[in-house]
């Protein structure tokens, strides 16, 4: 996988994959991190994962319904995590492969795309 900038992950959609496509290699993985900011690695190299902390519950809720529709929308669903009420986390993989695809890039560039209420 090549690295792409946001803008170029942004104006793709995610592919279907059903298997048989190697997950992107550690490497590939560290380099199109340099271009997500705040997202890191997770599960020894195999998922990505990025925290926020939003102004309170609904504001966390109305993200994550935002984040639903984008995932939707492309057909490539994160994991979506809420803890202590405005603390929380968004987490990406292809499970079809067990690891990261560019999927899991393009949807999180779109997902930082989002407006959130963060908390002051």
């Amino acid at each position: 996988m090549q690295t792409q900038s946001v803008s170029e992950l942004t104006t793709k959609k995610c592919l279907p994959c059903e298997g048989g496509v190697e997950p992107c290699t550690l490497y590939e993985a560290e380099s199109q991190l340099g271009e997500l900011e705040g997202w890191y690695l997770t599960h020894e190299g195999k998922r990505i994962r990025k925290d926020w902390k939003v102004k309170n519950f609904l504001a966390g809720m109305d993200f994550f319904n935002r984040c639903a529709q984008v995932a939707e929308d492309d057909g490539h669903h994160p994991d979506l995590h809420i803890e202590g009420y405005r603390n929380v986390s968004v987490e990406l993989w292809t499970h079809a492969i067990g690891g990261l695809s560019e999927n899991d890039f393009i949807l999180a560039a779109k997902i930082d795309q989002l407006p959130m209420e963060l908390q002051s």
